[in-house]
């Protein structure tokens, strides 16, 4: 139970939603700081006291090694024996493998890599100087940590989502849930392909409610650089869109609080804010030798993906990406998912996202197997 925030988070970790909005079917945050963000124990603790509640005839500490399709249905292999059944919810998530690039084989044996499922804090690393690769809430995260521990920061900078913590005396993800934003389902989306590569907007959850963006990490002595293109005879090559790809963001932020304000009218919110355009340094480094010494680790923060291998049934695109609409798999009758990003709705990867997409699709099951009499 909680197996991923028990095992595969760094220490320090947070989660991006304040207390109040993470709820589960029945149960939601009772403690004394509703304003605050959950530790990887609190989330550990609150998972457990929803299934005392709920009560649930769950098997817990079983390990499925593969479904196939048997007979009008599927066979699913476990640790504790073989199941047959007519439907089967996948409900695994999207963040079971870090992503690394294939490049990452060029890297001199000298460097150290890590990902964020083998970090657990900056003690571990080896003393020097550190490149964190990804600009999104785990990157932004890892490299404030690890620059204040003392040690050089390099951060090449990729595709990113800027978001300030608070907005007009209200945490942004507030804003988000009041206006509807993340209702909003996948049936009204522009672009649903793009929308569901969406890197993770740059947050941290802290008691002071501070905004973790590129300029407060280039106030911290962080290096930016841009997007990690390759290596070449042991050097770090970068791209030299660093300025675009912050305008970008800076750009899609504003327009997003416009929005907000516009959606606002009267509410008693303090008045709009502005904020300062990301801070690029000129010229921005192109290079990296990674032969020196100057850096001793690698930390890649360049997302995740599902892992899939399991599932001997071809229901995935060439990217290894479940083939679904809003959850129900195509091609495969009985086959069905959950928790992947914006499944039904823009909120569908958060706690308090699972239970209208839970039961819309649980609604469909119900149906279909009742059509197959």
């Amino acid at each position: 139970m909680a197996n991923s925030w028990r095992r595969e988070r760094w220490d320090s970790l947070r989660l991006l939603t304040p207390n109040w909005l993470s709820r589960l079917p029945g149960h939601g945050y009772d403690g004394p700081d509703p304003d605050g963000y959950m530790t990887t124990g609190e989330v550990v603790e609150f998972i457990e006291r929803f299934a005392a509640v709920a009560r649930a005839p769950v098997r817990t500490g079983v390990n499925v090694t593969s479904v196939r399709p048997a007979d009008g249905g599927y066979r699913i292999s476990t640790s504790d024996g073989e199941l047959t059944c007519r439907a089967v919810i996948l409900a695994s998530g999207a963040c079971n493998i870090p992503t690394v690039p294939a490049f990452s084989s060029a890297v001199p044996p000298s460097v150290e890599q890590v990902t964020p499922f083998d970090y657990r804090g900056p003690d571990q690393l080896p003393d020097g100087g550190v490149l964190v690769v990804g600009a999104s809430a785990t990157g932004v995260q890892l490299a404030a940590e690890l620059r204040r521990s003392g040690r050089p920061v390099v951060l090449s900078v990729g595709e990113h989502v800027r978001l300030p913590r608070t907005y007009r005396g209200r945490d942004v993800l507030w804003w988000m849930h009041a206006s509807g934003m993340w209702d909003q389902r996948y049936d009204e989306v522009d672009d649903l392909t793009r929308a569901r590569r969406l890197p993770s907007p740059q947050l941290i959850g802290t008691a002071e409610r501070s905004t973790l963006d590129l300029n407060t990490l280039a106030a911290l002595d962080v290096q930016l650089v841009g997007r990690w293109a390759g290596v070449r005879d042991g050097r770090a090559l970068f791209s030299g869109g660093l300025r675009n790809v912050c305008s970008l963001a800076d750009l899609k932020m504003r327009r997003l609080l416009a929005g907000f304000d516009a959606w606002a009218n009267d509410l008693d919110v303090g008045p709009p804010e502005e904020f300062a355009p990301t801070s690029v340094p000129e010229p921005a480094r192109l290079q990296l030798d990674l032969t020196n010494g100057e850096i001793r680790t690698v930390v890649w923060a360049t997302g995740y993906r599902p892992d899939y291998s399991w599932l001997h049934v071809p229901v995935t695109d060439a990217k290894g990406n479940l083939r679904h609409e809003g959850g129900v798999v195509v091609d495969s009758p009985g086959l069905y998912a959950l928790g992947l990003p914006v499944l039904r709705r823009r909120k569908s990867t958060f706690i308090h996202g699972i239970e209208d997409d839970a039961r819309e699709v649980i609604e469909h099951l119900a149906r279909d197997l009742k059509g197959r009499g």
